[in-house]
C-alpha cells in the first residue's frame, strides 16, 4: 500500500513541477514581452540607482508575480 502512495505522490509532484515549469516559462515571457514593447524606454537598473520608488514597486511586484506562480504551481 506505501507503495502506490509513493508512487502517487511522485507522479503528483512531478506534475506539479511541470505545470510551474510552463507557467513560469509563460510569465516571464510575457514579462520580457511587456518590458520590450512597453517600456523601451525606461532603463529599470538606473532608475533603480537614482532612488526611483515607483520603479522599484513595479520590480517588486514582477518578482512577487513569479514567487505567485511558483507557489501555487508546486502547493497543487
Amino acid at each position: 500500500m506505501s507503495g502506490e502512495l509513493l508512487l502517487a505522490t511522485l507522479i503528483n509532484l512531478g506534475t506539479n513541477l511541470i505545470y510551474t515549469l510552463v507557467a513560469l516559462a509563460l510569465g516571464v515571457s510575457a514579462l520580457l514581452f511587456i518590458d520590450r514593447k512597453l517600456l523601451h524606454k525606461v532603463d529599470i537598473e538606473e532608475e533603480l540607482k537614482k532612488g526611483n520608488i515607483a520603479v522599484a514597486i513595479f520590480a517588486s511586484t514582477i518578482l512577487m508575480f513569479v514567487a505567485l506562480i511558483v507557489s501555487f504551481g508546486l502547493r497543487g
